[in-house]
């Protein structure tokens, strides 16, 4: 099946620099961004002992810290780059660490086969994110989503202004959309959480100052809901099916 335009950049970044810019570089801002969002997570929801499977895991980065350092039984990480999970599954072995070329749009595992379901900043690059969380509720009772705050007028710029998101296709969406959305695929919102203040790919000197004021703007209901470079959600349905299918 030929990639679509929308997986075609991942897939070449990824080719090409043995995996995706923001986890392969040594850049203080994405370095500072992708350990907020890790804590945002581990924040909201458990590993332990649980089977995870991560819809758009990219070049396996983050999967692997949370199969690191979460514990869970079984991590599956999914993405439709074949070189973005090649640059996964060379990095290492691991019997309970996998990593496959599959489409969010259709997962290749029957119902209720997982215990935890991450959606990390995919859906603002998906045409079908309704798609991709109705899934993640098939395959699993529990959903978790991180994405760029789409109230965050100063980050609507940035995806018009960077060529980089503008490449790769990048647009947030309101909370009150992606909060919709997860109701129509029959999940119950039990977390909502705004955090971070570091823009990817910004000077160290921003990226400094911003994380100084990080604490002070998340605390604030107000500067958190218009400020804030992510929101991290979490919802639950009840569990439809029995078939826990070793997911391989």
């Amino acid at each position: 099946m030929p990639q679509s335009s929308k997986v075609q950049p991942f897939d070449r970044d990824a080719g090409e620099g043995g995996g995706y810019v923001y986890t392969t570089n040594e850049r203080t801002s994405s370095r500072i961004a992708l350990q907020r969002h890790f804590d945002l997570i581990r924040e909201a929801v458990t590993f332990d002992g649980r089977s995870v499977l991560d819809i758009g895991c990219g070049d396996g980065f983050s999967t692997e810290r949370f199969f690191d350092e979460g514990s869970p039984r079984r991590m599956v990480g999914l993405d439709p780059a074949p070189s973005a999970v090649g640059v996964a599954t060379g990095r290492r072995s691991d019997p309970g660490l996998h990593f496959v070329v599959g489409d969010g749009h259709r997962l290749p595992w029957p119902d209720d086969s997982f215990d935890l379901v991450l959606i990390q900043g995919v859906l603002h690059h998906d045409d079908k994110p309704l798609e991709t969380i109705r899934e993640a509720f098939r395959v699993a009772p529990e959903v978790l989503i991180l994405e760029p705050n789409g109230n965050n007028l100063g980050l609507k710029v940035i995806e018009k202004a960077s060529r980089y998101h503008r490449d790769h296709q990048e647009r947030s969406y309101p909370t009150g959309r992606l909060l919709r959305w997860v109701e129509q695929c029959g999940g119950t919102v039990v977390h909502k959480r705004f955090g971070g203040l570091v823009p990817m790919f910004c000077p160290d000197w921003m990226a400094h100052a911003a994380k100084a004021l990080e604490p002070r703007v998340e605390a604030s209901s107000l500067l958190a809901y218009l400020g804030c470079a992510v929101i991290v959600v979490v919802a639950r349905r009840p569990r439809v099916g029995t078939d826990n299918a070793d997911p391989r």
